[in-house]
């Protein structure tokens, strides 16, 4: 079929059909990691053959020129970056030394380009299957940068550790095993092949020649130039969230909270709560404070997309004290007239969250952590404005610990819900 399709491309040439040009693609393997023409490799050999075959018998056509040859390398995204370069400018001239050992091309015609946008083949290639959480890979390749630095030049995340991490690895090894082979194994030869005029030989190379071609024989031909415009770089390396528990809010206790990603999937949580209403003339004490610190791990689907979204567990631990009466019997956590440190209860736990959106710059929390609270606290009965012992109790339980319906205010310029509700 290749050597029909040459004929009569050839054929159409030699009978006059006037300004015929035709582009010939021959995509080339490599092994991993390695940038040596191997003829035992694919199909390797038939595909050199047939290139250099079609371009000699162009040169012995008196009616036909070549106008252009563009050398191209490729290599896959799981590899460094330096090297990864450094690999694909080696396959490219190793593509282009086979060839102009066995056909002499003027440097006129011979074009190189070690640029290839591999994410955005890659992008090509999972687009046309139906792999699963297709679109979760796509919008990973389109919308995140591929390296993102903090303020001191330390890289901290990128495009390629987020799809690695998507699916427990399994969608990055399926793309290792379905798709990859077809990148890193890919140089392509363009061959612009056009009839010479009978007036004035046709010396300008074709506009069309210097536009690289990011494709192989089963992808497409166009790319739009939205799709190959290089993704801004990130504002910010971390994402902060500032948050208020509204069941403690309900029961009139201020509180405030700050979260920060540490990585993808790694984020620190602290929150303070302070309430000291009193009546003295009734003795009525509403009066708590104290705060807690929570590691989370970040998981699931939401998760992949943006850091502080989606399921969470962790641990937590926290500090209080706190002063309840309602005109008949008291309790106050630890020593009375103590400092801070002898009034002090305790707990520590394990938690479970899941983190919506709920608008662009808004997440609703839902957490519970059940664990073990611990410390000393006092009975006591106002009367005639003294407070009279009754008992010292040490508490010991087991079961949940905190409850939080918290509203996040998601800060920072890049750190936003894409659509409003969260990303479907």
């Amino acid at each position: 079929m290749k050597l029909l399709i040459n004929l009569a491309i050839l054929f159409l040439c030699c009978i006059g059909v006037s300004g015929q040009t035709y582009r010939k693609e021959i995509c080339v393997g490599f092994r991993v990691s390695s940038s040596e023409i191997d003829l035992d490799y694919g199909d390797n050999a038939s595909n050199l053959a047939e290139i250099v075959g079609l371009l000699s018998d162009v040169q012995r056509n008196p009616n036909m020129e070549i106008t252009g040859v563009s050398f191209f390398g490729s290599a896959s995204p799981e590899g460094r970056s330096l090297q990864n370069k450094q690999l694909v400018a080696d396959r490219c001239a190793s593509l282009e030394h086979y060839i102009r050992q066995r056909v002499d091309l003027p440097d006129s015609v011979v074009f190189k380009c070690d640029k290839t946008d591999v994410w955005q083949k890659l992008a090509i290639y999972v687009e046309r299957s139906d792999m699963p959480h297709k679109d979760d890979v796509l919008y990973q390749i389109r919308q995140t940068p591929e390296y993102t630095y903090n303020a001191k030049g330390t890289l901290v995340d990128s495009r390629k550790k987020r799809l690695m991490d998507m699916n427990f690895g399994r969608t990055w090894n399926y793309m290792l095993r379905e798709f990859f082979p077809s990148i890193r194994n890919a140089s392509i030869l363009m061959v612009y092949i056009k009839q010479k005029q009978k007036e004035t030989k046709q010396t300008e190379i074709p506009q069309e020649v210097k536009t690289p071609i990011q494709s192989v024989d089963t992808i497409p031909q166009e790319i739009s130039p939205e799709e190959t415009q290089p993704m801004p770089a990130a504002k910010s390396s971390r994402y902060f969230a500032l948050k208020t528990n509204m069941l403690y809010d309900a029961l009139a206790i201020p509180n405030i909270g700050v979260e920060v990603s540490l990585g993808r999937r790694w984020s620190l949580a602290a929150d303070w709560m302070y309430a000291w209403w009193s009546n003295n003339n009734k003795h009525r004490y509403w009066r708590v404070y104290g705060g807690g610190l929570s590691a989370r791990k970040w998981f699931g689907h939401a998760s992949e997309q943006k850091p502080l979204q989606g399921h969470h567990i962790g641990i937590n631990a926290q500090i209080l004290t706190y002063d309840f009466e309602f005109g008949g019997k008291g309790y106050m956590a630890g020593e009375p007239e103590g400092s801070l440190w002898n009034r002090l209860n305790y707990a520590f736990g394990a938690e479970y969250g899941y983190s919506m959106p709920i608008a662009k710059r808004l997440n609703i929390d839902f957490s519970l952590v059940a664990g073990y609270m611990g410390g000393r606290y006092y009975e006591y009965i106002p009367i005639d404005g003294h407070y009279v012992w009754q008992a010292t109790n040490n508490r010991h339980w087991w079961g949940p610990t905190k409850i939080e319906v918290t509203l996040v205010w998601l800060l920072g310029n890049n750190n936003y819900n894409v659509k409003k509700g969260g990303n479907k």
